[in-house]
């Protein structure tokens, strides 16, 4: 090989470049050392690594009910899901020209379903998640999304992220029905016991086991598309085990492993647009309301500034300095997407971390987002496959997806200072112990601020992050003070 075809190669070069007319030249495929194959298999692996969405996001936020009772069609989530991955995931592709898919957000869509819905009616709910996503596209159009960032330490933002791992981890042991929760009636203060009686028993239970160990054995292994295959096995399991046993359909809970008469079907839009701006304030109030806003904000905010970065930084798109050049188009997609999201009634969507699979392929460009993008719309039409398939073989991905969010966290944290590590610690177990995402927030943001001033440290917390403490105090005193909470 001559040096100048070594050099070629160094310098991250296509090997052998040939023009691809418009297509190259508005992706920029070459320039980024990438081809049209390339992009397109990393479209592929990126769908397949993220598709396991489909069936968690319904079956997350078809468990809720609403403050009248009202649970949301799992046929039509499936489609609301797949319509906004598919737009958003299309959208950052065209404008955003990154390879980084977006889809309704595990953390986020539990706020929805468990701290937002029980307060209010659906459509009130999916109205507060449109107006995080305004918020962020403001933020982003006024340049404040980044200073907002840098505001909150980076090991309290990582100690949120922790709580939020757990409590998806805690989320997925009760929907498989691993663990449940002790009556009342027995009287005792522990609230959580093993299996439905202290034991672990019945087929549906061993289907989640199995589906777990099959998971993480699989992500060990690196293999692509683990959670996926994962899903698709145990379903089968399931089906087996379903046919043969013939239990009971209560026994799988909300979906019954059975094969459907058509697995294709046509799209169901019934909740696209069920939507309500302002609703929610007026059975929460103003201030509940407002830090329901924010808790939604947050939830996508540093999740999705965190895949950003680090899906650039693996795809080479990053400047030596470790910036992003271009980063603001990339965020404001992400704020079109979170509104989008409550638009169509799936929750907020965010970037997901999934995308490096396609980087590992190969992808560099927004082509490879457009490929995954594509291959979302075609799933719009396989809804019963999606609706076939029961909790106790979606919810290991739960699991799995915890762990991944706390092991990409937690040695981030400066243990060492406390005025950092203490709040980080109470926003990742108050979480999970809370069954809410606020309560960490919250309490986190306000043990920052006590701690840095008991320290004589008071000018080292930013004053955004003083304003936002004062409003959690106020909230959680809004009981004692008689106030509506």
């Amino acid at each position: 090989m001559s040096p100048s075809a070594t050099a070629s190669v160094d310098s991250r070069q296509p090997i052998a470049p040939q023009p691809h007319g418009g297509l190259d030249r508005f992706f920029k495929i070459s320039e980024r050392g990438s081809s049209v194959a390339r992009e397109i298999r990393g479209g592929f692996a990126t769908f397949f690594a993220m598709a396991y969405i489909i069936v968690l996001n319904p079956i997350i936020l078809g468990s809720a009910k609403d403050m009248y009772g009202h649970q949301l069609n799992g046929g039509q989530l499936v489609t609301a899901t797949v319509l906004t991955a598919a737009f958003s995931t299309l959208l950052m592709g065209v404008i955003g020209n990154v390879p980084i898919a977006l889809a309704a957000g595990l953390g986020v869509n539990t706020v929805v379903a468990l701290q937002l819905a029980p307060r209010m009616s659906w459509p009130d709910a999916m109205g507060m998640v449109v107006l995080a996503g305004i918020v962020v596209m403001l933020l982003v159009a006024t340049g404040l999304r980044e200073r907002v960032m840098n505001a909150v330490p980076k090991s309290l933002r990582k100690g949120i992220a922790i709580g939020i791992g757990l409590f998806i981890l805690l989320i997925g042991l009760v929907d498989s029905g691993f663990v449940s929760r002790i009556p009342d009636v027995a009287h005792t203060t522990v609230p959580l016991q093993l299996g439905s009686d202290g034991h672990l028993n019945g087929w549906p239970v061993l289907v989640f086991i199995l589906g777990a160990l099959l998971t993480l054995a699989l992500i060990v292994r690196k293999v692509p598309g683990a959670i996926l295959i994962s899903i698709v096995a145990m379903t089968v399991v399931a089906m087996v085990i379903d046919t043969v046993a013939d239990l009971p359909g209560e026994a799988w809970g909300l979906t019954v492993p059975q094969w459907p008469g058509n697995p294709v079907a046509t799209p169901d839009f019934g909740l696209i647009g069920k939507v309500s701006l302002f609703g929610g304030f007026d059975k929460v109030g103003a201030l509940t309301g407002i830090l329901f806003v924010f808790t939604v904000l947050l939830s996508c905010f540093f999740d999705a500034m965190g895949t950003i970065l680090g899906v650039g930084d693996e795809a080479k798109l990053t400047d030596k300095d470790g910036n992003f050049p271009g980063i603001n188009k990339v965020l404001f997609v992400d704020g079109i997407a979170v509104a989008a999201g409550g638009a169509s009634s799936s929750s907020a969507s965010t970037c997901f971390v999934e995308s490096t699979a396609g980087v590992g392929e190969g992808a560099r460009t927004g082509f490879a987002s457009v490929v995954t993008g594509l291959l979302f719309t075609v799933a719009l039409f396989l809804t019963p496959l999606a609706t076939m398939v029961p909790s106790q073989a979606a919810t290991p991905a739960l699991l799995a997806v915890g762990f991944l969010i706390i092991a990409g966290s937690v040695r981030d944290i400066d243990w060492s200072d406390y005025t950092l590590a203490v709040p980080a610690f109470l926003a990742m177990v108050m979480m999970p112990f809370t069954y809410s995402i606020t309560n960490g927030i919250g309490i986190g943001f306000i043990a920052f601020s006590v701690l840095r001033v008991a320290a004589g440290r008071w000018r080292e917390v930013p004053v955004a992050m003083y304003v936002v403490s004062a409003v959690f105090v106020f909230y959680y005193a809004m009981p004692a003070l008689g106030l509506t909470s």
